[in-house]
């Protein structure tokens, strides 16, 4: 039975230099929260989010997490570039530019320092408990990878992440994401990782190459491929979205929540 549920906008401040690396300058960032109204033992999960923000798409899915009865909070990973961005982009050409824009903005260092603020805001909530999951899709997949890393997650659902093979986009920079691998074993994060088929971003070499790096470094992880399935097949709208893939990939991640966090 879904668990009620409170939800808010809040704002967090970030510390200067509180990443793996330059965290820059203090600052304030935007975050939306979805909790369990009851008191109790829930878990904290992060949500990162597509190219387009904290969408109304986001947001949902956040309240979905705080259902199953867990502290869900999707912080605004590109806040610095200023507050129009706090409640996500429409889908559109001009956006996608402006999207890409904002994300060749992000340092790993910036974006570990909200990542950890955004942890110890909803850690700060009674009843959140000390495991921590993180679910992300397409970007916020990328970056989820990137939390596996370097945070010590309990677990991971990453839904089709694009440039963890080469480096030069998002935060493969300087080096591809896939060669901070070994560090998800130091943690014992458990995977699920999601992909499409028919992705015109992540093709099959991309999956093989990612699927190996998991299993030279003994990662605990599970990867599913829906054949038909496209890009962005998760949220409902978009042409992409593929219903029997949506539902079957919750369920995985339901379970995985339900295994590793508690």
């Amino acid at each position: 039975m879904a668990q009620e549920i409170i939800a808010e906008q809040v704002d967090i401040d970030v510390p200067a230099g509180t990443g793996g690396g330059s965290g820059g300058t203090a600052s304030l960032m935007g975050a939306y929260v979805a909790r369990p109204a009851a008191p109790g033992d829930h878990p904290v999960v992060l949500i990162g989010s597509e190219l387009w923000g904290v969408t109304d798409d986001v947001r949902r899915t956040a309240r979905q997490v705080a259902e199953l009865g867990y502290v869900a909070i999707a912080p605004n990973l590109y806040h610095r570039a200023g507050p129009d961005t706090a409640t996500g982009m429409p889908q559109t050409d001009a956006n996608r530019r402006r999207g890409f824009a904002l994300i060749g903005g992000l340092t790993r260092g910036e974006v570990e320092a909200d990542l950890r603020a955004a942890v110890a805001h909803a850690r700060a909530y009674a009843g959140a408990a000390e495991k921590t999951g993180m679910l992300g899709f397409s970007f916020g997949g990328h970056v989820t990878y990137f939390a596996a890393a370097c945070l010590g997650l309990d677990a991971a659902a990453i839904y089709f992440p694009g440039w963890l093979t080469d480096a030069g986009t998002a935060l493969s920079r300087p080096d591809p994401l896939l060669d901070a691998t070994a560090r998800i074993t130091e943690h014992g994060t458990r995977l699920r990782m999601f992909f499409a088929g028919r992705d015109h971003i992540i093709d099959a070499d991309q999956r093989r190459r990612i699927g190996e790096a998991l299993t030279s470094a003994g990662v605990r992880h599970e990867i599913t491929v829906y054949p038909d399935a496209q890009h962005a097949f998760f949220f409902p709208g978009p042409e992409t979205y593929d219903k029997q893939a949506a539902e079957d990939s919750w369920q995985h991640v339901v379970e995985l929540f339900a295994t590793e966090l508690h």
